[in-house]
């Protein structure tokens, strides 16, 4: 009988002081991740008209979406092999590359290739800061520490487009054209990540040689690249033209590669499908996908609802924002204090989706003329909802897997999610769209039989220029022109906005209804007490003094 060294396996108990410095560069890391998505949104016009690539934005964001959803179950596998340190580490370290690089953009595909270099960084910092905390926090007190991952992602969306429209704004900062810091303030941030990272975060990595599923991360590659692709384009493209039929053959060729890959490598595959056998792991990516869907696809529009209905500057509608994030800050604090105070989780998602359904019925009854303190009490609910949901599922899908595949179970939710929302924001863009031409037509043919619109037109000839861009099918193009006509006239054009963003909100309502239903199927098991760094040593020692 052979006794393994204590050195090589025994576990590390982390006081609170210590977990609270690791969160501190976990949290900068997932900040980098956060703030980039969000930072983008009030940017990206004035970059792609500073880079005479109008017609080409959209292509920035899908090389980074691509880029970042597929490399998360890669790097969730990797560091359940390798460990977890050197992997967070190299994340940090390509985004900072690609966000280097990103700012020093000549031309649209420049930033588009950048930009998916900046994607590969990105798929790691939020999984493996949630499997992280994983390994060093027992279940039954880990989503009292997460609660603060999605207070980073509050901040985020608040600062994100602030900070957007103030260097969007700038037309030089330090030398250089002012939209390149939107990318350049990522590098100071991701270095002092790294240092602490670097300092604090030493984990014992007991290793267990596995081979590498390649042939899955390839189909995976070939599955979801050209998916992802149409989904992103396919509303320039057209649904049924023949570069997105062919991106759905390959797509789902792909994909039926990638399931005869899984099914070969068994355990020793990038996404175990025996995984999903595990009723928490099934119910969990099942409710991420559908949480991911009305998460992005519904809560995109409330920005554009601020915006042109409302009238608020890219920067205004960020700070309006704020709501929704006092909701999401205080849902995941409370639902992280409940659950280690009483060890039951499975409440939370239910009361999460249930608030999250009836803040997506309100938002489908919110109008033109909605006083803003309403839809802002709305997004409070929206955000509770939000925050009673997220961190609770993550903390209970990885109390049901082995703690060897902490890392492989958070990528797949977070993979999930993510893929969800690129869906949503696919289908809701193309939805709100579709019907907004009509409904805006609708509007104005409705109101121009009024005496107050009439007598606002003879007012103001100049008016009668300005109308008949506001019905054209330019005029979703570049909204500016609403400044410049009067309230009476811009009013129709706000109304049919409104109703076109009501059948967004119906839909997203019926979604998150099957994600209710969804949750309601999710067990409760008993929360473990020992961190999963603490469940691998003990079982290493066990195994090795067995030999």
């Amino acid at each position: 009988m052979s006794h393994a060294s204590p050195a090589a396996v025994k576990p590390v108990e982390f006081t609170h002081r210590q977990i609270l410095t690791i969160l501190g560069g976990l949290m900068m890391g997932m900040f980098l991740a956060a703030l980039d998505q969000t930072i983008m949104a009030t940017a990206t016009r004035t970059i792609a008209d500073d880079l005479h690539g109008f017609d080409l934005q959209a292509w920035a964001t899908t090389a980074f979406l691509i880029t970042s959803t597929i490399s998360t179950p890669l790097y969730g596998k990797l560091s359940d092999i390798y460990g977890r340190r050197p992997f967070f580490l190299f994340a940090i370290g390509v985004f900072i590359v690609g966000s280097f690089l990103c700012g020093l953009s000549d031309n649209m595909w420049q930033l588009a290739a950048f930009r998916a270099i900046q994607g590969i960084g990105a798929g790691g910092l939020m999984s493996l800061a949630l499997a992280i905390i994983g390994d060093i926090v027992p279940p039954r007190e880990r989503a009292k520490y997460q609660g603060y991952f999605l207070a980073v992602f509050g901040t985020a969306s608040v600062l994100g487009p602030i900070l957007g429209g103030f260097f969007a704004g700038a037309d030089n900062i330090l030398g250089t054209a002012g939209w390149r810091w939107v990318f350049f303030i990522n590098v100071p941030i991701g270095i002092a990540a790294m240092a602490v990272v670097a300092k604090v975060l030493h984990l014992p990595h007991h290793r267990v040689d596995h081979r590498i599923d390649w042939p899955g991360a390839l189909t995976l590659i070939l599955g979801l690249v050209p998916l992802l692709t149409v989904a992103e384009q396919g509303r320039d493209w057209g649904w049924d033209s023949g570069r997105a039929i062919a991106c759905y053959v390959i797509g789902v060729v792909g994909l039926i590669g990638f399931i005869l890959a899984e099914r070969a490598y068994k355990e020793e595959a990038l996404l175990p499908l025996r995984l999903f056998g595990n009723r928490t792991v099934a119910v969990g990516a099942a409710s991420s996908t559908i949480l991911g869907m009305a998460m992005f696809g519904g809560l995109m529009t409330v920005p554009l609802y601020l915006q042109i209905v409302k009238g608020s500057s890219a920067t205004m509608a960020g700070l309006q924002m704020i709501p929704f994030v006092v909701g999401i800050m205080a849902g995941s604090i409370t639902s992280g204090q409940l659950i280690s105070r009483t060890g039951r989780y499975r409440i939370f998602p239910i009361v999460g989706s249930t608030l999250m359904v009836i803040a997506l019925f309100l938002f489908s009854l919110v109008g033109a003329d909605t006083p803003l303190w309403q839809t802002m009490l709305v997004m409070v609910l929206m955000g509770l909802g939000l925050g009673s949901n997220m961190q609770p599922m993550i903390t209970a899908v990885q109390n049901a897997v082995s703690p060897r595949e902490i890392g492989t179970a958070t990528g797949a939710v977070t993979f999930f999610r993510s893929m969800g929302g690129t869906l949503g924001t696919a289908v809701f863009l193309s939805v709100l769209f579709n019907v907004l031409p009509g409904n805006i037509r609708d509007a104005f043919t409705s109101a121009q039989k009024t005496p107050e619109f009439q007598a606002a037109l003879q007012a103001d000839p100049a008016q009668q220029e300005l109308l008949k861009h506001a019905t054209s099918s330019d005029a979703l193009n570049d909204t500016s022109f609403l400044s410049q006509l009067s309230d009476v006239i811009a009013h129709p054009f706000k109304v049919g906005f409104s109703d076109s963003v009501h059948v967004v909100y119906l839909i997203a309502f019926g979604v998150m209804l099957i994600g209710l239903v969804v949750v309601f199927f999710l067990p409760e098991l008993p929360l473990a007490q020992r961190s999963a760094q603490q469940a691998r040593a003990e079982a290493a020692l066990q195994a090795e003094t067995e030999d």
